[in-house]
């Protein structure tokens, strides 16, 4: 043991790929990056999954967003092997509780499940060992260096989207895998083929959309459009995702919501989904729970609390709903938004059918004037004259 100890990363290294020539393993771990990365300006936390064939020191790295979760594991391992093109005989974790319920020391349901579809043996390193899960290990320290290094030549460390951040990643690692090609092409040579289909990378969650159309999951709760208040959905809970179903079908995708440090819960408020039901009642927005969350950005957090100070309540209320309603229809909420503000802050609110012919041209349209319902004997009456036709052909 001492001897073991005393052994530099490198030379560990060497000792776990000699042993991996007949065993194939393949590991797996996650890791915090060393330099902040941010999306559009926006800081971006998350975590990197990184996957290494064990004799050749191939490797695969994925963002993952969220935690240690099994919808991360999932998602990161199975893009590995795809990228390998097989699977290795034995796959290696450290105590991940998306993997194991360390209370039990048993496997999860979901992670057996998955070791299965692709004919891997589960197995993991003793508690406290991490020595055990070297080949990832050093290889995380190799990972961040090389990454720093492309980031400092990049000039900065900003991202227009996920997906560029991730091919960003993904060059950076193709550079590392050149390093041992005949080995990687040797190793893909002996891993066993890859099963025609992809397991379920997703948790599987039976919700009932609220009065308020609002679903909570993980401790955040989401807004969904109105028409789905009061149904039983399924929701299939991603890492980076939520992907909800009515019965079969798909009906909406939403982006994940994680809540911050030292926070327990979050919202994801989205008025587009609820503002058509909510300006038959205008004056539930004053008192709403969402209702600083329901104005998209600050320009219309502005123009609530110049409304609210200038008109009377329930006029404020008409008119800012109104106001979120043709940004809605209107489909540009910024320019929208940026106009209405220089308007309101001279002491100038325009009446919504100034604002209507303004922005949607007087479209008949799209005005929003009420609807009568009909009486039930006109239903009664339609239905005596359609029998009436049928009987008569």
């Amino acid at each position: 043991v001492k001897q073991w100890r005393a052994l530099h990363g490198p030379e560990r290294e060497v000792i776990f790929r000699q042993q991996a020539v007949v065993a194939q393993q393949g590991f797996s771990d996650f890791t915090h990056p060393d330099n902040p990365i941010t999306i559009q300006s926006k800081a971006f936390p998350h975590l990197l999954y990184q996957f290494r064939l064990a004799y050749s020191g191939w490797r695969s790295v994925t963002v993952v967003q969220g935690g240690e979760s099994y919808a991360a594991l999932a998602t990161g391992l199975q893009r590995a092997l795809q990228q390998a093109g097989g699977s290795p005989v034995e796959h290696r974790t450290d105590s991940l509780s998306a993997a194991r319920n360390n209370r039990q020391n048993v496997w999860t349901d979901a992670y057996s499940e998955l070791c299965q579809h692709y004919r891997m043996t589960p197995t993991r390193n003793n508690l406290g060992q991490s020595h055990e899960n070297g080949v990832v290990e050093c290889a995380n320290g190799s990972l961040k260096k090389r990454l720093a290094q492309q980031l400092l030549l990049r000039g900065h460390n900003d991202f227009e989207s996920v997906e560029q951040y991730q091919a960003f990643i993904d060059c950076a690692v193709d550079k590392l895998n050149r390093r041992n090609r005949a080995r990687v092409v040797e190793e893909q040579a002996a891993l066993q083929p890859l099963p025609e289909f992809t397991a379920a990378e997703y948790q599987t969650l039976h919700l009932k959309v609220t009065r308020s159309s609002t679903i909570e999951v993980r401790r955040v709760v989401y807004t969904v459009p109105s028409r789905l208040i009061g149904e039983s959905i399924q929701v299939r809970l991603h890492h980076d995702k939520l992907v909800l179903f009515v019965g079969q079908q798909p009906a909406l995708t939403l982006v994940r919501v994680y809540p911050k440090p030292g926070e327990n819960r979050a919202r994801s408020v989205n008025y587009r989904h609820v503002i058509c039901s909510l300006a038959s009642k205008p004056q539930a927005f004053r008192y709403s729970q969402l209702r600083d969350d329901l104005l998209p950005d600050d320009n219309y957090r502005e123009l609530w609390q110049l409304a609210d100070e200038h008109l009377e309540p329930r006029e404020a209320c008409k008119w800012i709903v109104t106001t979120l309603r043709l940004a809605f229809e209107y489909d540009d909420e910024q320019s929208l938004g940026e106009d209405l503000l220089i308007e309101a802050r001279a002491g100038r609110f325009a009446s919504i059918t100034e604002i209507q012919s303004r922005y949607l041209g007087g479209n008949p349209d799209l005005e929003f004037s009420a609807s009568s319902q009909h009486t039930l004997v006109s239903y009664d009456d339609l239905l005596s004259s359609i029998r009436s036709q049928e009987a008569s052909i």
